[in-house]
């Protein structure tokens, strides 16, 4: 494929009104890096290290943390760099590759959710049958289906976004993204836009039926069960229900930012909307499971202590 883009490079327009304060954005981009890559690696490690905690919940929590390193990494690493750069723009290439990197950690994150509500629906639904039914060749599909399936899906639609000719080179945003990309084309974009829109739904919906049905065989459940039981299906539930609902803030603040005119709201406000959900989920994930799952939290006080080593539970 030929690229007959007339442009090599974008410029990140949001970055020069960081320009006064930019050392100490730099400071909060670094630490928040830190606080994602130590939280997640803390997750991974214990899981990992802790027999008792390869079950299914754990291995899909274990993937969830690798896709928050891996959004974190996308993001943070070359915003710093941008922002420190005195043109505050970035390569083409390279934009195109963040453009990737950042959409599929969405989608893959959307994915591994709605892979964790399944289990969640076989372990209150089915309990006596859950072992035969989540066994490890069927958890190693869905891991590799949250994997496999997003990274394929919006690479054939963004094929038609590495086609379009980029003739206008500044994005009013801290990083790139597809319909920022597409918006600095001088072709007729109409096409691209309305499968866009046909692609979101191809590479949503399966998650959010999964969600739903999930979710909705739940409460049917809960309805008719004694109340021991529903405190117990909701103790359950609460961290998962807890981080989509993070999710679905992020992607709330994204869309409005993406649609609409937000030029109203005070910069500061901008920047935390549009950073959201690309930050804040990996950041609150391993918090949201670490203090509400008792075998989790157990091993971080653990891991913390004085001793300072892990101590398999009893």
């Amino acid at each position: 494929m030929t690229n007959s883009s007339t442009v090599s490079s974008v410029m990140l327009e949001v970055l020069y009104r960081m320009e006064d304060l930019k050392y100490l954005y730099f400071m909060i981009f670094f630490v928040l890096y830190m606080f994602v890559f130590f939280a997640n690696t803390t997750l991974m490690f214990i899981i990992i290290t802790d027999k008792a905690l390869h079950k299914p919940m754990y291995v899909f929590l274990c993937n969830l943390a690798v896709n928050g390193i891996y959004g974190g990494t996308a993001l943070l690493p070359s915003l710093m760099g941008t922002l420190m750069s005195p043109s505050h723009e970035v390569s083409l290439a390279c934009c195109k590759a963040q453009t990737y990197f950042l959409h599929t950690y969405t989608i893959i994150e959307f994915t591994i959710l709605s892979v964790m509500s399944y289990d969640r629906y076989v372990a209150i639904c089915y309990p006596l049958q859950y072992h035969s039914i989540m066994t490890i060749t069927r958890v190693y599909k869905l891991i590799a289906f949250s994997w496999g399936y997003p990274l394929v899906a919006f690479a054939l639609f963004f094929i038609l976004t590495l086609r379009l000719t980029i003739c206008r080179n500044i994005i009013e945003r801290v990083y790139c993204s597809n319909y920022s990309l597409v918006k600095l084309s001088c072709d007729d974009t109409n096409v691209v836009s309305a499968i866009g829109l046909f692609s979101v739904v191809v590479y949503s919906f399966p998650q959010l039926a999964m969600t739903l049905y999930s979710y909705g065989h739940i409460l049917k459940i809960c309805f008719n069960a004694t109340k021991k039981s529903k405190i117990k299906a909701l103790k359950t539930c609460t961290p998962h229900l807890f981080a989509i609902l993070n999710y679905s803030v992020g992607c709330f603040f994204e869309i409005v930012q993406s649609r609409f005119d937000t030029r109203y709201i005070p910069f500061e406000t901008q920047i935390v909307m549009s950073l959201y959900f690309l930050i804040f989920p990996p950041i609150l994930n391993p918090a949201i499971y670490g203090l509400s799952v008792q075998a989790l939290r157990a091993n971080i006080f653990r891991l913390f202590s004085s001793k300072n080593k892990l101590l398999p539970l009893k």
